[in-house]
């Protein structure tokens, strides 16, 4: 039986244009976490954040997608052990809400898509990058949905969550996303946004791109690395590209943070 995780709840079906387009852009985010990163043997991950939901192909796409998957750590609020009954060698640690239970520089990457989003006030979300950046080695690499593309993903309402944050959750419940209508469970970010925490965060040396979708993007991307050369060469594979996936996001979401 597929479990459908509660931020979940209201999301298109698994065969609407809508979860297509989305595994197309979550494709593209896991081909930049290979430019990135590499896919090396001996690269240990921890992916902070999975999901229990099953369904969408690509829910949790870096178990999905990873070569080797025995090096991930999944890790999440929810229950995630069909990850391990699904890929042997996978382990998952559930988690409560707070620091993170491992030690610093244990993982060689840290990994979170679509979860920052979800952790609540901005504090908190600084807070969220903090432990990625403490119990990663050589880098993190972090997704989340741009506010500032005209459709908010988890409601797949246009525009309404562009008006000021207390205006956006105050129409939800009008419309029956009471659950969305709550700071913890939703707090989109711009550029800047995730740009400001990472500083507050001590995350000393990032960037920001964005996936796009049209002419608008869809997704930002947090790519920050500890040493010039995050994976040694030894622990890298050559990475397969494939045109160019993301856009370096410089000075396009500046006005509209």
């Amino acid at each position: 039986m597929q479990h459908v995780s509660e931020y979940y709840q209201h999301l298109p079906g698994a065969n609407s244009i809508p979860a297509r387009l989305a595994a197309y852009q979550r494709r593209r985010m896991f081909q930049r976490f290979v430019q990135t990163f590499g896919t090396g043997s001996q690269q240990t991950i921890v992916d902070v954040g999975v999901t229990s939901n099953e369904t969408y192909a690509l829910d949790n796409f870096l178990e999905v997608l990873h070569p080797n998957k025995e090096k991930i750590t999944a890790v999440g609020l929810e229950d995630g052990s069909h990850l391990e009954r699904k890929y042997p060698g996978l382990r998952f640690v559930r988690v409560q809400i707070g620091p993170l239970p491992f030690g610093d520089n244990q993982f060689d990457v840290a990994h979170s898509s679509a979860v920052i989003e979800h952790v609540g006030s901005r504090k908190n979300q600084t807070d969220f990058l903090r432990q990625l950046w403490r119990v990663a080695r050589f880098g993190i690499f972090v997704t989340t949905p741009n506010r500032w593309f005209p459709i908010e993903f988890h409601t797949t309402l246009p525009l309404v969550h562009w008006l000021p944050p207390a205006v956006f959750r105050a129409l939800l419940p009008r419309v029956g996303h009471q659950f969305y209508a709550q700071e913890a469970n939703l707090n989109l970010m711009s550029g800047n946004d995730l740009r400001n925490a990472a500083r507050e965060a001590g995350i000393a040396s990032f960037h920001i791109e964005t996936v796009r979708l049209g002419p608008w993007s869809s997704n930002l991307l947090l790519i920050a690395k500890k040493y010039s050369t995050a994976i040694p060469p030894t622990s890298r594979q050559d990475s397969v590209h494939s045109g160019s996936p993301v856009n370096s996001l410089s000075e396009t979401l500046t006005s509209r943070a």
